[in-house]
């Protein structure tokens, strides 16, 4: 019987980062909860180093997407607004990451919740947002 990390890395692309790589592909999928465990495997490891709040802001963002979902619009937001206070103090383009570009994706999606005065989802199966997956170099 495999344990949770190997169950995951079972399911990763490969390549130099799969773990990295395999948030974003899961992520533009719509499958946030997997995307969240899927880049937990590295934020663990992180153990407050340079990339621990940003790999905690990436996880905030697929959880802030995940109560969306389950339509629980206070808690997305109370997410988005952490995600965005992780992510950022980091550079522009930090670990190929465009971080305005997922910046602005989160205020846009926060401005939508609270427009509805947190009363309708904006979130459905045809709209979610996807991020450009980083290009390794």
């Amino acid at each position: 019987m495999l344990n949770k990390s190997q169950r995951i890395a079972a399911t990763l692309p490969d390549g130099p980062d799969p773990y990295y790589l395999g948030y974003f592909e899961r992520f533009n999928r719509g499958e946030f909860y997997e995307a969240h465990d899927v880049l937990e495997q590295l934020w663990l490891a992180e153990k407050k180093g340079h990339n621990y709040a940003f790999y905690k802001g990436l996880i905030q963002l697929a959880g802030a997407f995940v109560h969306l979902q389950k339509n629980r619009l206070r808690p997305s937001a109370a997410l988005f607004k952490l995600a965005h206070a992780n992510l950022k103090s980091y550079p522009p383009n930090h670990r190929h990451l465009d971080v305005p570009h997922v910046l602005a994706l989160i205020e846009h999606w926060l401005k939508k919740i609270e427009a509805g005065d947190f009363l309708q989802n904006p979130l459905t199966l045809e709209h979610h947002p996807k991020i450009q997956v980083p290009h390794q170099a």
